[in-house]
């Protein structure tokens, strides 16, 4: 069983091989993930089958998706309802929330 009160210091991280290091919170129908993102990183197009809120900390950026591209900085959210492409630079060290919901 989760605890109920937990850090994210408490979760394990995995890292991919760019860099970004993620640790996440995984519930019955959501899961909630920190991701560092390191500079200079990009996130070629890609789609979730799932639906997608993401919530930026600290960082800035470029998102690029069908309506175009927008910088972001922090306090900036995403929003992808599942299937929807999206693609992203990062200038600078980025920490970012998502909450992605199973259907």
């Amino acid at each position: 069983m989760t605890p109920h009160c937990l850090a994210w210091d408490d979760l394990p991280e995995t890292r991919a091989p760019n860099g970004v290091a993620k640790r996440s919170l995984d519930g019955v129908g959501a899961s909630l993930v920190r991701v560092l993102v390191p500079a200079g990183v990009r996130a070629e197009r890609h789609s979730h089958a799932h639906e997608q809120f993401v919530q930026v900390l600290s960082g800035r950026g470029t998102l690029e998706t069908e309506q175009g591209r927008r910088d972001f900085g922090p306090g900036s959210l995403f929003h992808f309802p599942a299937g929807t492409w999206h693609a992203a630079a990062f200038e600078t060290e980025t920490v970012l929330i998502e909450t992605n919901l199973r259907a």
